[in-house]
């Protein structure tokens, strides 16, 4: 069984309060127990974390890396700007694994800063606008690839 590990950046331990309008009301523990389910039912192991540190973000990445996991990952503010996270991302997919970037929101419908992944050029592929399914869409194209 192969295992995903999915990857929450900061503030979406926040989830169910921050910005429901926006992210809408399903909590970051929602999420989780979605991801697990919806690993399980597509035979995936599925392992979810959340920080607020990206260093616990970037060392993640290297375990995936050293372990042969594959990645969901949804960077959050980090995917604007941190090219220390954008190198530890590029490591997987070099490394034969593969890596979905998800967003809730449709960051290119958003304020202008959002419109710039530094992630995205080197991931597998994006999934973004969908909310919680976003994370169900990157299971289910990692589940196609690797079949």
């Amino acid at each position: 069984m192969s295992t995903v590990l999915v990857i929450n950046g900061p503030n979406l331990g926040r989830l169910g309060s921050r910005e429901p309008e926006k992210y809408g009301s399903t909590t970051h523990d929602e999420v989780v127990a979605q991801a697990m389910q919806w690993g399980s039912d597509l035979g995936l192991e599925v392992v979810v974390r959340q920080s607020d540190d990206e260093a616990d973000l970037v060392h993640w990445l290297h375990e995936c890396v050293d372990q042969g996991w594959h990645v969901v990952i949804n960077p959050a503010a980090f995917t604007h700007y941190s090219y220390a996270l954008r190198d530890a991302c590029a490591l997987v997919p070099s490394a034969g694994q593969q890596l979905v970037e998800v967003h809730l929101t449709n960051p290119a419908a958003r304020e202008e800063f959002r419109h710039t992944s530094v992630i995205s050029g080197v991931a597998t592929g994006t999934i973004a606008g969908f909310g919680p399914d976003s994370y169900r869409l990157a299971l289910e194209a990692i589940a196609a690839r690797i079949d």
